[in-house]
């Protein structure tokens, strides 16, 4: 494809890239125009890989003969830095930004079968502590994530940032939409799957992560909750097992991407 220099911000074949640090707008434009920003020739390279198609690629001068190689049939708009930054609302410091096809989501049975560890992240709207999450599933051996419908995008560009690209690597989904967050349909495929439900959180009688993880089931789904209120208690009711990190210094809990971390390393498969 050709490359295209534009020095209008405002020229409408850049409308993907515009206005980029409104998250309230992209969490609603990306999912409904079936598109998703990534950043950085590492990221769009790992994208591309994984079989996710550009739409086109917005890159400066000094980045222009790697986004050529990774993007070879789809447009690229050429900018200077000043107008990138206008265009996006923030300095573009990783050279180069791609608008990515979103792919359709496969069903959560689909994800589950056959997976002997899953995250399942609920309402968790940090967009950091989603890509947090993910690339310590992708670095820690899970199978699959699943995320609520209420849980932040993790192909917002933050998140896929985070995640240095590895929600590529790992298979997920998304639960979809009922009465009960998504649990409904979400309890039908673990239990058809064999999956334990091991919900994180703060609770009598909970189990010491390390004593769980002595008796690991063959297969397990590891649920933490959302920054503020913890898992919901359709979550709870839909565990097999509640298990808690033993902490010291009378801190109570983790951050929650940091505990998913925590908890993957203890669970991971041949441990």
């Amino acid at each position: 494809m050709p490359v295209v220099r534009i020095d209008d911000p405002s020229d409408p074949r850049l409308a993907d890239y515009r206005d980029l640090t409104d998250v309230a707008l992209r969490r609603r434009t990306e999912p409904a125009e079936g598109l998703y920003i990534a950043e950085s020739a590492k990221v769009i390279g790992r994208a591309v890989a994984a079989g996710h198609r550009p739409r086109s690629v917005l890159v400066q001068e000094k980045w222009l003969a790697d986004a050529e190689a990774l993007a070879p049939d789809a447009p690229i708009y050429l900018v200077a830095d000043d107008v990138a930054e206008e265009l996006t609302g923030y300095a573009v410091h990783r050279g180069a930004l791609a608008s990515m096809q979103r792919p359709a989501l496969p069903p959560v049975a689909d994800i589950v079968r056959g997976a002997r560890l899953v995250l399942i992240l609920e309402d968790i709207v940090d967009h950091t502590n989603v890509g947090a999450a993910f690339r310590a599933a992708a670095g820690l051996g899970a199978d699959a994530v699943l995320v609520t419908p209420r849980c932040a995008d993790p192909l917002y560009r933050r998140s896929v940032r985070v995640s240095m690209g590895t929600v590529f690597q790992v298979p997920w989904t998304r639960l979809p939409v009922d009465a009960e967050g998504g649990w409904r349909s979400a309890r039908e495929a673990l239990r058809e799957a064999g999956v334990h439900v091991a919900a994180l959180a703060l609770a009598d009688g909970a189990v010491p992560l390390d004593a769980f993880a002595a008796a690991r089931p063959e297969q397990v789904a590891l649920v933490l909750g959302s920054e503020g209120d913890g898992l919901s208690r359709h979550a709870l009711a839909s565990a097999d097992t509640i298990v808690t990190i033993p902490m010291a210094g009378g801190v109570d809990s983790l951050n929650v991407a940091s505990a998913a971390a925590v908890a993957l390393w203890a669970l991971r498969p041949g441990a």
